[in-house]
């Protein structure tokens, strides 16, 4: 048997059997990366006050974090490529927490720095992360359920960021940072304590979350998942044709490229909208504690989660790109209702754009890689770069918002929106499947 039909019959084996195990301890994953990514949208106040930062400056901490899937992407897909899926997790769940692990001397030291190096290392593990599971979990089951499935383990993701504002908000913020007038009127040993105790508000934690890595590293290296090479993967053949041999490269194929830009912007407008929404309901309530409007974001999150769960069904009943591209469409009309309105109305229709985010990372990931085959190691490395859009578009609404002010600055997410309706309605339709469709109509 020659090595492509032995590929072709791999596939075919991990297209029927029922991997719901794996995928289930998958899902602790997406959990966890969820969770740690959150955890910034509390950080950032937090080290905004506690630095004397403007939007810009704050904004630095997303723009170091998501910057290491720009920079990390590649190597994490050559990587991938080479050691398996299997390896690749363990060796990122071991990244994710040595970065935690650097967060304990940047407290310590109030080191705003040294903050976003432990940023950076944190998010490199987050981005092998991805890199390995989310093509694994489109990989292990149906071509035809992919999107679905994906959706679903990604609902786990956002049960990750609903929980972690919450307890974020509580460790975190509860400790209110007082003003230079305030520190003042202080003793040399009252502002050590208070110095000590701002600095165990996240000390603590991530040393936790660190603990908690590690041993799921040793998890994962320790039990036993389908080895399947992220290089031998083949597309599935129609009418004699090979898709993932059309081009020599995941780049050539155009609703790739166009699902990459459609990641860029999701996660940018995502980010964006998180990043602010502590700072912006205190701007609409000036009467909020900082503490109390964090635990409201997790009602930004916990609407991603349970579209989720809706999506994945819904998924399976009607076209991904046409459910992207309505849920993009809603998602820019609850944006521009909070630009135009002030009080509870700008913040729960700003809080509602988490239900129609839900679905869209998934699907964006699940179009763009359809049909790659042995390019989707590859394909995979290029959509987890795109993921840099949360680091460029939150500086960017940053800008604004010093200029404009937060409340207008939300234009931004907008305009991405409107990118990702006319990708999943037309961008996200490969060419050979037009050429397909074509073939059938003659």
């Amino acid at each position: 048997m020659s090595s492509t039909n032995t590929n072709n019959a791999s596939t075919l084996t991990l297209s029927q059997k029922n991997y719901l195990p794996e995928l289930t301890i998958l899902t602790s994953l997406f959990f966890m990366w969820g969770f740690l990514t959150c955890l910034n949208d509390i950080l950032i106040p937090h080290l905004q006050n506690v630095f004397e930062l403007n939007y810009f400056e704050s904004m630095l901490v997303q723009f170091t974090f998501f910057l290491a899937y720009f920079l990390v992407s590649l190597p994490s897909g050559w990587l991938v490529e080479k050691v398996g899926y299997k390896k690749g997790i363990v060796i990122g769940l071991l990244t994710a927490g040595i970065g935690t692990l650097i967060f304990y001397p940047a407290a310590g030291l109030r080191s705003y720095p040294i903050f976003l190096f432990a940023f950076f290392v944190l998010a490199s593990g987050i981005t092998l992360l991805q890199v390995a599971a989310n093509p694994y979990v489109t990989i292990l089951g149906k071509p035809e359920t992919a999107s679905s499935r994906l959706n679903l383990t990604q609902a786990f993701n956002s049960l990750g960021t609903t929980v972690a504002p919450y307890f974020g908000s509580l460790l975190i913020l509860s400790n209110a940072v007082k003003t230079a007038e305030e520190l003042a009127k202080m003793s040399p040993e009252e502002i050590e304590a208070y110095r000590a105790a701002e600095a165990a508000a996240v000390q603590y934690p991530y040393l936790g979350l660190a603990a908690v890595l590690f041993i799921m590293a040793a998890i994962f290296a320790l039990i036993k998942l389908p080895q399947v090479e992220a290089s031998t993967v083949q597309s599935t053949e129609n009418n004699g044709i090979n898709y993932d041999e059309l081009h020599k490269s995941a780049w050539g194929y155009r609703h790739l490229v166009l699902g990459a830009i459609g990641i860029f912007v999701y996660v940018g407008a995502e980010v964006s909208i998180g990043s602010f929404l502590v700072k912006y309901f205190v701007n609409l309530d000036p009467t909020m504690l900082e503490v109390e409007a964090g635990k409201m974001v997790s009602f930004y999150w916990g609407g991603a989660m349970v579209g989720r769960f809706i999506g994945s069904a819904v998924q399976r009943k009607i076209k991904p790109g046409i459910v992207l591209g309505f849920n993009a469409v809603m998602a820019s009309l609850l944006v521009i209702i909070s630009m135009l309105s002030d009080g509870r109305i700008a913040m729960w229709s700003i809080l509602l754009v988490g239900l129609f985010n839900s679905i869209m990372f998934p699907t964006i990931f699940s179009l763009a890689i359809r049909g790659l085959g042995k390019h989707t190691g590859q394909a995979s490395g290029i959509l987890c770069m795109a993921i840099v859009g949360g680091a460029v578009v939150p500086v960017l609404q940053g800008l604004l918002a010093d200029n404009i002010g937060i409340h207008h600055a939300f234009i931004l997410p907008v305009i991405c929106y409107w990118y990702i309706a006319y990708y999943g309605f037309k961008g996200s339709v490969p060419s050979f499947e037009k050429a397909q469709l074509a073939i059938e109509v003659e």
